[in-house]
């Protein structure tokens, strides 16, 4: 059964959301890992991929101003786009079938236009979040803009930057919050079902509204697996991304109709 919102000259037909517990993201995360196991070498390599992808950007963003740390930061904020690789399988496994390599790297054809709109959606955050940053280190940051040993060491850890600090985790967090809340099932949905990007953004803030608790836990989850990758220089990336992205799936499957 779909629910309607909206007002009545602009009505937008969404799934039913389902309420789950707090503790719900952990049977993700177990479901996660057994599709992991299952096409692991296919994982593996889509995990090394995006890890030497992550790497590659963070080696060029290094030592280039506000950059290293606008992209690190950055580079979660288009992740849902890059793990519709990982959904692909979850749902060829999930219905008994197999998936090439190949297969689920194109699988977002299905729904070419509305998966391909919400990609430049991501991009559009992803740079609007550069060019904030860029003007949060102009206004409070004197000397040298740093790069990302520079910006751990001065700026973090010197005390002396509370106000770029201040605003630089503020405005960044509540961009990555509404990421989160119009992304964590929303290109899993598009994958899955003939529905257009405003349907299944709706959809997403709606999960995240009905079950508040349970996407703060799995945000924070998100959120710790990543920097633990940022902090192996990307190597965890490998391991964490497809685990990630595998989960991903199985909290779209529980939390929609």
């Amino acid at each position: 059964m779909n629910e309607t919102y909206g007002s009545s000259s602009a009505l937008i037909e969404t799934p039913n959301v389902r309420r789950v517990s707090v503790g719900r993201p952990l049977v993700w995360l177990r479901r996660g890992l057994s599709d992991f196991a299952r096409v692991a070498a296919t994982s593996l390599a889509y995990g090394f991929a995006f890890a030497l992808f992550g790497a590659f950007v963070l080696a060029i963003a290094w030592g280039r101003s506000h950059l290293a740390p606008a992209l690190s930061t950055g580079f979660m904020l288009v992740a849902p786009f890059f793990a519709i690789v990982f959904y692909a399988l979850s749902r060829a496994l999930e219905r008994g079938g197999d998936m090439n390599p190949v297969e689920a790297l194109h699988a977002w054809r299905r729904n070419s236009g509305s998966i391909s709109l919400f990609g430049f959606l991501l991009a559009f955050t992803l740079i609007a979040w550069e060019r904030i940053s860029a003007i949060l280190f102009a206004l409070f940051y004197g000397g040298n803009v740093p790069d990302l040993h520079n910006f751990l060491a001065d700026v973090l850890l010197s005390g002396r930057y509370n106000e770029l600090l201040v605003a630089y985790f503020g405005i960044g967090g509540l961009i990555a919050v509404a990421v989160f809340a119009f992304s964590v099932i929303t290109p899993q949905l598009m994958l899955d079902r003939d529905v257009d990007v405003a349907t299944a953004i709706v959809t997403s803030i709606k999960c995240c509204t009905t079950n508040p608790l349970a996407m703060l836990v799995w945000a924070a989850i998100i959120a710790v697996l990543m920097v633990l990758s940022f902090a192996t220089w990307m190597i965890g990336l490998i391991l964490v991304f497809p685990w990630l992205g595998h989960a991903s799936w199985h909290a779209y499957r529980d939390l929609i109709e």
